[in-house]
């Protein structure tokens, strides 16, 4: 088992599978709302769902657009558990605090996109700055 330390972030407690790649991120570009899965092609996790996956990725993109979408992804139970960032926006932390979504970033011990591994079990307290991570 492995714990890591980040920033203290945003939402609640929250366990599951992880989801990984050293790509950006833009709900607005990148996903397929309605099927849940990611759509853009050049995007590294294309065709592969993201719906209650604990989502890793470098970094956020995106303005406004993006932000609503979580809440709107969240209202249809079509949302990941939790996104961890490297750095995530501000205007995607407010929409992932609108939208209830547990969101983490700045992590200690170098890029959360090699931290974490696709499949592994992950367990986020967001309040706590931890990171739980069992392989």
């Amino acid at each position: 088992m492995i714990t890591l330390k980040c920033h203290p972030g945003i939402g609640e407690i929250v366990e599951g599978e992880a989801l990984v790649a050293d790509d950006d991120f833009s709900a607005r570009y990148d996903l397929d709302r309605i099927n849940g899965v990611f759509s853009r092609p050049q995007h590294k996790l294309h065709g592969q769902s993201y719906v209650d996956k604990i989502l890793v990725l470098n970094t956020s993109k995106g303005g406004v657009a993006s932000a609503w979408m979580l809440h709107e992804m969240k209202s249809r139970d079509l949302a990941p558990k939790a996104i961890l960032f490297n750095r995530a926006n501000t205007i995607l932390a407010q929409g992932a605090a609108l939208a209830q979504m547990t969101m983490c970033d700045r992590f200690e011990g170098g890029d959360v996109t090699g931290l974490i591994r696709s499949g592994d079990k992950v367990r986020v307290d967001p309040k706590q700055g931890l990171i739980t991570v069992e392989r």
